[in-house]
């Protein structure tokens, strides 16, 4: 029996390590052709191990497109984000999960439906909204709307979590006086704090990784992102491929780091959520 036991264990590690070897040799891919010169990276057969680390290619995407500027912009849109959508979207989920009040339903499965609709679909008409309003080339069109709500999705998952924790918690407090606002905020957002870490790494990597929004909303150069710095970068005198990478790791590594910061909380929340309706 142990002997199975071990051998399903080998197995499972195996298959796990072919996943992640999939997964983690683009990165690598990219990280090597950034340190390599152009000349090294057309060599056939392709080198897989850099003879000589030139961080120069570094210094030379810096010199040529203003990333650190990009990156600042990038946060300047994220922080805001991350408050609207942690605010809005678990005062959301709370009220699904926690209020009753006519239709709640209905009116949940009207949030859901929102889903399934692209967004690609409403870019035209909310982009001819916020031009009347006249604040297109600004950051507001991406700011605004995470205090709306934060998302569907961001409010289902929430949901869910807040349907595993026992009313008996809001029962005690109401009968200590404590009103709706009180059980959420001292109460409820203590206990969801996986998932609402897990939503807001979903928001961080979305907005850091968004380009059509921000190529629609941004016009001036000095506003824009690390994603139009990356396509300014390839557009710009046609950037030799080492420079694309080099890059590229400059926009992966902070969404990384933060990652990796956050991902003990990620996963906890990612698998404690209920599927409970």
């Amino acid at each position: 029996m142990m002997n199975y036991r071990v051998r399903g264990q080998l197995v499972n590690l195996f298959f796990l390590s072919l996943l992640a070897f999939f997964f983690i040799f683009p990165i690598y891919w990219i990280l090597r052709s950034s340190l390599l010169d152009f000349g090294e990276i057309m060599d056939y057969p392709p080198i897989l191990f850099p003879e000589a680390f030139r961080w120069e290619n570094y210094e030379e995407v810096l010199n040529r497109v203003d990333f650190l500027l990009y990156i600042g912009n990038t946060f300047i849109i994220i922080v805001p984000v991350l408050i609207g959508v942690g605010l809005t979207s678990s005062l959301a989920a709370f009220g699904f999960a926690r209020i009753e009040f006519p239709l709640k339903n209905m009116w949940f499965s009207l949030v859901i439906m929102t889903i399934l609709l692209p967004s690609i679909v409403t870019l035209v008409p909310t982009y001819i909204g916020w031009a009347k309003l006249g604040l297109t080339d600004t950051f507001l069109p991406l700011i605004l709307p995470a205090f709306f709500g934060g998302g569907a999705f961001n409010i289902f998952l929430l949901r869910q979590f807040l349907l595993t924790i026992p009313r008996d918690l809001d029962e005690s407090a109401v009968m200590d006086g404590a009103g709706f606002f009180t059980i959420y905020s001292r109460i409820i957002l203590p206990l969801i704090r996986p998932a609402l870490v897990a939503v807001l790494l979903f928001t961080f990597v979305g907005v850091w990784n968004d380009f059509l929004n921000q190529l629609v909303y941004l016009n001036d150069q000095d506003m824009y992102t690390v994603a139009l710095g990356l396509s300014t970068l390839r557009s710009s005198l046609t950037s030799p491929m080492h420079l694309i990478m080099a890059g590229t790791m400059i926009m992966v590594i902070p969404a990384t780091i933060i990652f990796l910061f956050g991902q003990r909380y990620f996963t906890e929340g990612i698998a404690t959520t209920g599927i409970k309706g």
